[in-house]
């Protein structure tokens, strides 16, 4: 009786844990699925996001869909009114000045630890993003697809870097400065916008093949820059 008792209180937390496992998966593809929105537009700046409908939505309570929508609070891209919902924060230019300046910093710092760590496999990773920007630039104008290619460029550096709290911080910043490079993808000449990160790609891969440290760290700092003063121009 002790054994059969002991199973099947094993067999309960394991249930439980597994319930546990698919509400966290569910709830992290919410958040997906509302990030993706604002970073790319979907939900402009200003927005009111009402609850009730997202939860609808999503076929879930409202208890989880909050701990979503804290989540996006938290990292500035939401600001939650009481009896009003949760409203798609506005793009600061001020604010995204400063963060832009503390970006640099990391920036630096991330392309100084790769280029001490990178491996083959890395490389090689990178060299695809230099030729797949070739590939785009032929393509008619997909704003969301080259910002993509950003993306996966940052997960090789900064998985090269291995540093996961610089990873967290930076990308948390990177995301508080998207909607300016989502617009400026959008309304910008697309074949400039291309050939910008083919030859930020293309330089940073040389600088991380030779183990140049101090080279790395000044690319990823020069190339934030060019990209401000892009934004700058445009707003």
């Amino acid at each position: 009786i002790k054994i059969t008792g002991f199973i099947t209180q094993k067999k309960v937390i394991h249930r439980g844990s597994f319930q546990k496992i698919k509400r966290l998966i569910l709830n992290q593809k919410i958040y997906d699925v509302i990030l993706d929105r604002i970073l790319y537009g979907g939900y402009p700046a200003g927005k009111i996001l009402n609850e009730q409908t997202l939860a609808d939505e999503f076929s879930i309570s409202r208890t989880p869909l909050r701990k979503v929508l804290f989540r996006l609070e938290w990292e500035q891209l939401l600001r939650i009114v009481p009896r009003t919902g949760a409203i798609v924060t506005e793009i600061e230019f001020h604010k995204m000045r400063h963060v832009f300046q503390i970006r640099a910093e990391l920036e630096d710092l991330a392309g100084r630890l790769a280029a001490e760590n990178i491996n083959h496999t890395q490389l090689s990773s990178i060299k695809k993003l230099v030729q797949a920007c070739k590939k785009l630039a032929k393509m008619p104008q997909n704003s969301k697809k080259l910002i993509e290619l950003d993306l996966n460029f940052r997960d090789i550096l900064y998985e090269a870097a291995d540093n996961p709290v610089l990873k967290d911080q930076s990308q948390h910043l990177y995301h508080l400065t998207l909607r300016l490079t989502a617009t400026l993808f959008n309304t910008g000449d697309w074949s400039d916008l291309v050939q910008m990160s083919h030859d930020e790609y293309k330089e940073i891969h040389q600088a991380l093949t030779k183990k140049d440290i101090k080279k790395a760290g000044d690319l990823r700092r020069k190339w934030l820059g060019l990209h401000l003063d892009r934004i700058k121009l445009k707003f």
